[in-house]
């Protein structure tokens, strides 16, 4: 069969999908080890069979709801690519906010930085690669989830970074930082998005907290002002309609300069806070 035929009869079975003329693209890309542009520039060549049985395979995982970053095992972030599997949320672009912000309001000279619930390290690689002088610790308390980031961290040739398993703040007690970064667990529990669609695939645990989406952000907040020396920075992503409540959990637990940074589409998305 052609590529353009192969294509055309994916895309219908993509039904689930928002994007399915991209999903099968990216997978047929992926079979074949060439760029989506080749699929578009030679739609006549053929595939063989075994290409085809190994497209077949990875068509009837996404047709069951498995993410596309999780059946090509990365996903962009930031310039570079990241290796990312089943032991990892897939960083979102939204997030990249958070590395903005980061890079905006704090010094280009040598400082000390912890990203908490690392994950696949997409924070921690980001800031590391911007900012070769900062010394960067990355903790989570997976440690399938910080092989991930080891190994996306040697990918990269980046040495200004530590790696630690932990349980947030705990994991790097006694330190005296610069700043703290975090995009911890922020959606509610009971939420029914978690059991729809691509979600369904990421770890829970990385993605949902109790006391509805705010139990981790309250634990980091409140055990950050030990290890933040005065005048330092926090920057935590949240959830749209989280700022609020963030807020005030950051003004109870006894910082200033507090507020609430908007993504790209207009949504409260990471609020920053200094003790």
């Amino acid at each position: 069969m052609q590529i353009r035929q192969v294509l055309q009869q994916a895309s219908s079975r993509l039904l689930h999908s928002d994007t399915p003329t991209l999903d099968a693209e990216i997978l047929l890309a992926q079979v074949l080890n060439k760029s989506r542009e080749f699929l578009l520039t030679w739609p006549e060549s053929k595939l063989d069979q075994a290409q085809l049985q190994a497209f077949e395979q990875l068509l009837e995982q996404r047709a069951s709801g498995q993410p596309i970053a999780y059946l090509t095992g990365k996903q962009s972030f930031w310039d570079f690519e990241l290796k990312v599997n089943a032991d990892v949320l897939i960083p979102r672009p939204e997030t990249e906010l958070l590395v903005e912000l980061a890079l905006e309001l704090l010094p280009e000279n040598p400082i000390e930085l912890a990203d908490l619930g690392t994950g696949s390290g997409a924070i921690a690689l980001a800031l590391a690669k911007e900012r070769p002088q900062w010394q960067i610790t990355a903790t989570d308390y997976s440690a399938d989830a910080l092989n991930v980031a080891r190994s996306n961290a040697l990918d990269l040739h980046l040495s200004n970074l530590t790696f630690i398993q932990g349980d947030w703040c705990k994991a790097i007690s006694g330190r005296q930082l610069d700043a703290i970064v975090s995009n911890p667990p922020y959606v509610d529990k009971n939420d029914s998005h978690i059991s729809q669609g691509d979600l369904r695939f990421e770890p829970l645990v990385a993605l949902a907290a109790d006391d509805p989406g705010m139990a981790d952000l309250k634990v980091i907040a409140r055990q950050a002002r030990d290890l933040l020396k005065p005048g330092a920075l926090i920057l935590l992503e949240h959830g749209y309609q989280q700022g609020p409540a963030v807020r005030q959990v950051l003004e109870q637990s006894g910082y200033n300069d507090i507020q609430t940074h908007k993504d790209l589409a207009g949504l409260d998305r990471i609020s920053q806070a200094r003790k």
